[in-house]
């Protein structure tokens, strides 16, 4: 049953999930297959502090998913994209695995004009460990990180993740219990009250302890979200702590995890991400 599961999600990966098209607002160039591209994505990755080595990785995906679903990839760490004008040209721009303040106040300023304008904002993994300092970008990623295992424990572990919202493009294509292995990141704050949760790691399948205290940090608990989006100020807002190593980033489901949700920020496919009560 595993490997027919593993088949169909494969077949959804390279045939593509159904959607309405967006605007091509980027020009014609990138990694989009020939014809008009669906909708535009910009992948920024720069760090300022602990730097993934999974980063190029994660870029690649992206553009492989672009030039087979039919949108665009543009990927820079040059923050010097972030500008009213050049912010323009995407539909979402996808922070991929950024560390650190990695932004000036003026594209803090232009990003949030962008979001309030309409854009869109896909957060991936270590998106959670950057700009502690700006707290409206604290309530776009949803949660600040804050620590992982790997003191008393092991800093990789497999897990069962516990889909939440079938209907979503990011986690239709998942099985509803997802065991896979991943750095497994605790957040400062628990965002289940302010953002709709979309899927959650079981703490029972795995020990949660983290490096931030001696002895080890404690878990988050029954409920531990692990990807979540949200309506901000205008915007799209989409995050899945997801993505550690460079090896996930070949895995057929988490590729159909984060192609669905870089959609649904894109704006390109249905996005009911009002938090429930």
């Amino acid at each position: 049953m595993k490997l027919v599961v593993r088949f169909v999600v494969a077949m959804v990966v390279a045939v593509g999930l159904a959607g309405p098209a967006g605007p091509a607002a980027a020009a014609p160039t990138g990694s989009a297959a020939s014809g008009h591209a669906r909708f535009s994505a910009l992948v920024f990755s720069k760090t300022a502090a602990f730097r993934h080595d999974s980063i190029p990785a994660g870029v690649a995906a992206i553009r492989q998913l672009g030039a087979r679903h039919h949108f665009k990839v543009d990927a820079t760490e040059d923050a010097a994209a972030f500008t009213d004008a050049n912010l323009a040209r995407y539909d979402v721009v996808v922070w991929l695995s950024t560390t650190g303040d990695v932004l000036t106040d003026a594209q803090q300023a232009a990003f949030e004009r962008y979001i309030r304008a309409g854009g869109g904002f896909a957060g991936i993994h270590a998106a959670s460990d950057t700009e502690y300092d700006w707290a409206w970008y604290g309530g776009l990623v949803g949660a600040y990180f804050r620590d992982h295992p790997g003191s008393v424990n092991s800093q990789f572990q497999v897990a069962t993740v516990k889909v939440l919202d079938r209907d979503s493009a990011a986690t239709r294509p998942l099985p509803r219990r997802w065991e896979r292995e991943e750095e497994w990141y605790n957040f400062r704050t628990n965002p289940r009250h302010t953002v709709r949760v979309l899927a959650e790691v079981d703490e029972r399948t795995y020990d949660p302890r983290g490096y931030s205290v001696p002895g080890g940090s404690p878990g988050m608990g029954r409920h531990h979200p692990i990807s979540w989006c949200q309506p901000y100020d205008g915007g799209r807002a989409f995050y899945t702590a997801l993505g550690h190593k460079a090896e996930y980033y070949s895995e057929p489901l988490l590729l159909a995890h984060l192609l669905g949700g870089i959609r649904m920020a894109a704006g390109v496919t249905r996005f009911d991400c009002g938090r429930e009560d």
